[in-house]
């Protein structure tokens, strides 16, 4: 039996009540016997006088009872009904519209009492539902734009890699130095390509915050020496000239995973190489010596970033041209996993840029140092 049915009993029998016990008591009245006459009648017509007013008067009070119960009866059903029932409605019509999906349909959080807390209750499992909802559907979109924009991008090198094995298997290449270089762009856009299956790897894995890493103390000077002959040679490839300046002691240290340090320059240098818009392409490295830390800045003459992108470009799938049809392409991931890499070093990262002349990605990271206790020696980022 329903909540409202059981109310409209116990208010039912709240007003037959009165009714019954006041149709009881008047049976009583109507059956008093009349008075008996005897030689004074002035005495008992007196008396007769009084029973019948007491009578009238009792059939009065019962009347005015029953009315006012009656009256309160059904004034509790209305309350009931709009402080009780009409709210429970309301609260089912919400459960009943999040279950079939609508998580728009808002109850109003001004009740007081149980039944507004069950509306602000409802509110905030109705909010969290739906940024719930809203975050998966951002989601679902943001990796159904990283499976189109890695496949967009793969297209790019592997069109290239299959027109030069073919020149290379046609003889159009019947030189040396035309044959090494057909081999030279077609390792260029391999290595493309695993940048870019890397990227989509990494990208679950920061999802799940997954990242491995494996830190070591690492020698700045060596570690970047190494880098920079390896960039040297593709940026060679493609005509893009290189400059290194290193501006630390040869003994600066610093605490680092070195594949995740390495892929944090070589997503940077890919990001100027696809950008560069000039004939003649410079990409600058230096390193700088900042006391407690170390500073990496990378540098080149593409065609820089527009003021109101600059705050945006670390933000995941954020591409400053979204266009498709854009040579340039990209998953939109790789400054997103660089920003992530070096915040989780302990350091930190931003960008400067001029449109037109060119863009500075700025990272920084502690140094590692020795600390001495006693006889015992530990070391500290």
């Amino acid at each position: 039996m329903s909540f409202k049915k059981r109310l409209m009993i116990a208010f039912s029998i709240v007003i037959i009540m009165p009714i019954v016990l006041g149709a009881i008591c008047l049976s009583i009245f109507r059956r008093i016997a009349p008075p008996v006459y005897g030689p004074d009648g002035d005495r008992f017509a007196a008396a007769y006088n009084d029973i019948a007013a007491s009578k009238h008067m009792g059939i009065t009070l019962i009347l005015i009872v029953v009315a006012v119960c009656v009256v309160t009866g059904i004034a509790l059903i209305y309350w009931i009904n709009r402080s009780v029932i009409v709210p429970v409605n309301h609260l089912g019509a919400a459960m009943r519209a999040i279950r079939d999906g609508n998580l728009t349909y808002m109850l109003p959080v001004d009740e007081k009492g149980e039944i507004g807390d069950l509306y602000q209750n409802y509110e905030d499992m109705r909010l969290r539902l739906k940024e719930s909802a809203d975050e998966k559907l951002l989601q679902e979109n943001q990796n159904r734009e990283l499976i189109s924009n890695i496949a967009h991008d793969l297209k790019t090198p592997i069109t290239s890699i299959k027109g030069y094995a073919e020149g290379l298997i046609d003889g159009v290449a019947n030189t040396p130095e035309k044959q090494q270089k057909y081999l030279q762009t077609i390792y260029n856009k391999a290595n493309d390509m695993n940048r870019l299956i890397n990227e989509l790897t990494l990208y679950s894995r920061i999802d799940s915050d997954r990242i491995p890493y494996n830190f070591h103390r690492i020698n700045v000077t060596d570690y970047f020496n190494d880098c920079v002959t390896e960039i040297g040679m593709d940026m060679e490839s493609r005509g893009i000239e290189l400059n290194y300046t290193n501006m630390v002691s040869p003994e600066t240290r610093i605490i680092a995973d070195p594949e995740q340090l390495k892929r944090v320059v070589n997503n940077i240098i890919s990001n100027s190489v696809k950008y560069m818009n000039k004939n003649r392409g410079r990409i600058d490295i230096r390193i700088l010596d900042e006391s407690d830390s170390v500073r990496i800045e990378i540098e080149d003459n593409g065609k820089g970033i527009a003021a109101r992108d600059l705050p945006n470009i670390f933000d995941r799938f954020y591409r400053t041209d979204s266009s498709r049809n854009s040579a340039q392409g990209g998953s939109g991931i790789g400054l997103s996993i660089v920003k992530k890499i070096v915040e989780d070093h302990g350091g930190y990262i931003w960008a400067t840029s001029r449109e037109g002349e060119g863009t500075c990605m700025h990272f920084v990271l502690r140094k590692y140092r020795e600390k001495y206790n006693g006889n015992v020696t530990s070391g500290e980022a």
